[in-house]
């Protein structure tokens, strides 16, 4: 009776383990930290009280940039600070550092 107790954990443990096991999956390429040479190329903004604002804010602030990713050309639409929309008008070059497809930084490019 103890060596088919035995058994079936042993059982039990291989198929637990072999299913946890990353096997033929891919990673994300868009996980982990990446710097990216772009163009801002166009601004929005939205009023007090839209999407999620506050209605004693300011609004929200959006940036989108254009880069090549290979042989494609992507698009990149992030929130940013008042400060940020201001300083980054369409075809200022910047460089943007994503962690996780999260901006975390944008810094001119010189």
């Amino acid at each position: 009776m103890r060596s088919r107790a035995a058994v079936a954990l042993l059982v039990f443990a291989a198929l637990t383990l072999s299913s946890c096991s990353s096997g033929g999956r891919r990673k994300d390429p868009g996980l982990g930290v990446r710097t990216l040479d772009c163009l801002v190329v166009e601004r929005e903004r939205e009023a007090p009280g839209q999407n999620g604002a506050r209605y004693d804010g300011t609004g929200n602030f959006y940036l989108i940039f254009e880069t090549r990713e290979g042989e494609a050309t992507a698009r990149y639409r992030f929130q940013v600070t008042r400060q940020q929309w201001f300083r980054f008008v369409e075809g200022s070059r910047v460089r943007i550092t994503l962690n996780n497809n999260i901006l975390q930084d944008v810094r001119p490019n010189e």
